[in-house]
């Protein structure tokens, strides 16, 4: 069973792995979440606002997996087996990139994503979920 602690500490595994793999493959532009915090709280372009983006990110990811920990946890979802949290957590993180392409990037950003940029950001979301899901059977708490 997926309990909040859980879902949290494996979230912030996650997000740090995802995190990687974005400064590893990505194009060097600032991430939504820097994009984010300037149009809300800064007053220069998104990318003075990396590290805040960065840190942003991490409580998304973090917030995400104890998202993941209460909906397994009162859906019941099988995820006592490696199998079983992969299956749910890679179509949670489909969801995840669904709502943050559709949501975040075009309504609250006014962002048209290019799609280069929707690849990427599908596969890191992909990745997150993957080791979500690994985390999750694996970080016994």
């Amino acid at each position: 069973m997926v309990t909040l602690l859980n879902g949290v500490t494996s979230g912030f595994v996650a997000t740090i792995a995802m995190t990687m793999f974005m400064m590893a493959l990505g194009d060097d532009s600032p991430p939504p979440t820097a994009a984010l915090w300037a149009k809300f709280i800064g007053d220069q372009e998104p990318e003075s606002y990396m590290p805040q983006g960065l840190a942003l990110h991490m409580l998304y990811g973090i917030g995400a997996g104890g998202g993941f920990a209460v909906l397994t946890g009162v859906g019941g979802l099988g995820v006592a087996s490696l199998t079983g949290a992969l299956l749910w957590t890679v179509a949670y993180a489909v969801v995840l990139t669904l709502v943050g392409m559709i949501f975040w990037m075009r309504v609250v950003l006014a962002m048209e994503p290019q799609p280069g940029m929707v690849a990427r950001f599908g596969f890191f979301h992909l990745v997150y979920g993957l080791v979500l899901g690994a985390a999750v059977t694996y970080i016994p708490l």
